[in-house]
């Protein structure tokens, strides 16, 4: 059995119990279910019923047992090689160093996710990827919990996620969008292509920072997050990213893209969260392309 202890922030308005868990937490209807039927929810130690009020100040109790959320559990990486950026009981983020997966593709693989669970000491759950080759902050969830919250956040771009990269050639224009549909490349299963008939929606804002010769500082923004999408966007427009191995020629110590900046509000504290990654090697990589 598990318990969540939350202190109510000032909500925007007034609540019952049914709307904080529904609407204001986004917390899906299985699980409400559970806590509903079993009472395992309480309002500063008291059972409610749905309808009851809350109000800021109030504190909140989850109860959460075995039926609810089936442990899961991986094998445990090196928390030595987490490089934390930010943390609470219900979420993490770290500054991912590129050259390293999100997450392994077979279950006894050791990517990020099973360094971050050693961190952590419990196993931890991937809310959103980072190409291997890509670095910089990265979220995952503390628990089963507060991961459909989070995800609805992200799937509401809810979360902002901002990134440097450095492409080919020059920009006339200081900000631009591009909305091309993202969709898999037939003949390489590695690779995603613009496919205008049966690609997803994909959207990534353009902001120039610095032109350099031949070569230009950008920082993109994400409204969805397609694999690939960056590097998709702007090799389709003639801008490969340098450094990247599938969609540019040209030869570089690393793909010269990062993910340099995350934030959202938080869904329990309604605190705004921006965190802030460094990376020597992308900086590195800026002083001796261009």
């Amino acid at each position: 059995m598990t318990t969540y202890n939350i202190t109510l922030p000032n909500i925007p308005k007034a609540l019952t119990v049914k709307e904080l868990l529904e609407d204001h937490w986004l917390i899906p209807r299985k699980i409400r279910h559970f806590l509903r039927t079993k009472k395992h929810i309480l309002v500063n130690n008291a059972n409610v019923t749905w309808q009851t009020p809350v109000k800021a100040g109030d504190h909140i109790t989850l109860i959460f047992d075995q039926e609810d959320y089936p442990e899961k559990s991986i094998p445990f990486g090196d928390r030595k090689q987490v490089d934390c950026l930010y943390e609470d009981e219900h979420l993490i983020i770290v500054n991912k160093p590129e050259g390293m997966k999100t997450h392994g593709n077979e279950p006894t693989e050791i990517a990020l996710l099973n360094h971050v669970s050693a961190y952590v000491g419990l196993t931890c759950y991937v809310v959103h990827r980072l190409d291997m080759e890509t670095s910089g902050a990265i979220l995952f969830a503390k628990n089963p919990f507060v991961l459909p919250i989070i995800n609805r956040l992200l799937e509401t771009n809810q979360i902002s996620r901002q990134y440097w990269a450095l492409a080919e050639g020059t920009f006339p224009q200081e900000q631009l969008t591009y909305r091309d549909l993202i969709g898999r490349d037939r003949h390489d299963r590695r690779k995603r292509i613009v496919d205008s008939k049966h690609g997803q929606r994909a959207i990534t804002h353009i902001t120039r920072l610095k032109t350099f010769d031949k070569v230009t500082l950008l920082n993109c923004k994400l409204d969805t997050g397609r694999t690939h999408q960056i590097r998709v966007h702007l090799s389709h427009h003639r801008h490969a990213l340098i450094g990247d191995p599938l969609y540019s020629k040209k030869a570089a110590q690393r793909l010269m893209l990062h993910a340099h900046q995350l934030s959202f509000t938080h869904p329990f504290t309604l605190e705004k969260i921006t965190v802030k990654a460094e990376s020597d090697s992308f900086e590195k990589g800026l002083q001796t392309t261009h």
